[in-house]
């Protein structure tokens, strides 16, 4: 797959529909970690995470009779809200099949949008499975979260973004769940930036990227449960995104849940962002590395913001 050039095609598709997300500079971050740290504020899209650029791309590239008999997909939350936005803009139906443990906030974000939501299984790979049969039964298409050549081009163009904004990029974090974010965004960089290191961020309580590309193989593991809902769960073993993974990312930080929360905390406090759990886990992976990069130019993404009230009140009074 020509990242790049996909990512530009993508662009073009989504931009009247979708202008580039804030890049700003973090002087918390900066000043913490003794380097110059931008911030990617996928959190302020419309559906308040990185995933509309990827639903975005795919949907508007159906065609009309495709769109016209509805669309089903499966998600955690972030993934289906963005599909359920982009059908609303073209008036086409959608089903969004989520784990049974699904956000209370994010399953009411797709409601709001027009979709029909349907809780199938106890992990986000399971709650995928059923959506493939279902849509195979209703001669539907099936929109994967990160399965799709389609999916990783539309996340491929926020790398576009950052890699034009900046002249000098070293290191990029990036939330790892499925892959689609840090395959697309981060191949996009390295076309623009060669020198760049792409660093995976995930839970430590839900791993199963790291673990596959340091298997050499897709692994079926098990995820406890974590802050990050937005990474959590298997992966599809014949996905798309494992060997782009296997090329791209140069590194993983596995975190912890206590410091996901701390993250997420110090985010809402120093820089008045709202940070989901998986953007957490990306701006607690480059403070666990700061020795690292003092001196350099690091991008962290904000993967996304929809933190529900009762998980928001859990993480404050935790700390």
């Amino acid at each position: 797959m020509d990242i790049l050039a996909a990512a530009i095609d993508a662009e073009n598709r989504i931009r009247p529909h979708l202008p580039p997300s804030p890049l700003v500079r973090s002087e918390a971050l900066s000043r913490e970690v003794g380097a110059e740290v931008y911030l990617k504020l996928e959190s302020l899209q419309p559906t308040g995470s990185f995933k509309v650029r990827g639903a975005l791309n795919t949907v508007l590239s159906l065609d009309d009779a495709a769109r016209s008999r509805g669309v089903i997909t499966a998600s955690s939350g972030n993934h289906g809200a963005a599909v359920a936005y982009a059908l609303s803009l073209t008036g086409a139906p959608g089903t969004v099949y989520v784990p049974e443990h699904a956000s209370a906030g994010k399953v009411a974000a797709m409601r709001r949008l027009g979709a029909t939501v349907v809780a199938s299984g106890d992990d986000s790979l399971l709650s995928e499975h059923a959506a493939r049969a279902a849509a195979q039964t209703a001669g539907r298409v099936y929109i994967s979260p990160y399965n799709d050549s389609r999916v990783v081009a539309g996340q491929a163009t926020a790398g576009l973004e950052i890699g034009r904004a900046l002249a000098r990029i070293d290191a990029a974090f990036i939330a790892v769940g499925g892959g689609g974010l840090v395959a697309g965004a981060g191949g996009a960089l390295k076309a623009l930036h060669p020198g760049i290191r792409v660093i995976g961020c995930q839970p430590a309580n839900s791993q199963v990227m790291a673990a596959s590309v340091a298997a050499g193989r897709m692994l079926d593991l098990p995820s406890a449960p974590t802050l990050s809902d937005g990474t959590a769960g298997g992966v599809e073993s014949d996905s798309l995104t494992f060997p782009l993974v296997q090329q791209i990312v140069d590194g993983f930080e596995l975190v912890p849940e206590a410091e996901i929360a701390e993250a997420m905390r110090w985010c809402l406090a120093r820089e008045h962002v709202l940070a989901e759990g998986a953007a957490g886990v990306a701006v607690a992976a480059l403070l666990r590395q700061r020795e690292l990069w003092r001196g350099k130019t690091v991008v962290v993404v904000i993967c996304g913001g929809n933190v529900d009230a009762e998980t928001l009140a859990i993480v404050l009074r935790v700390g």
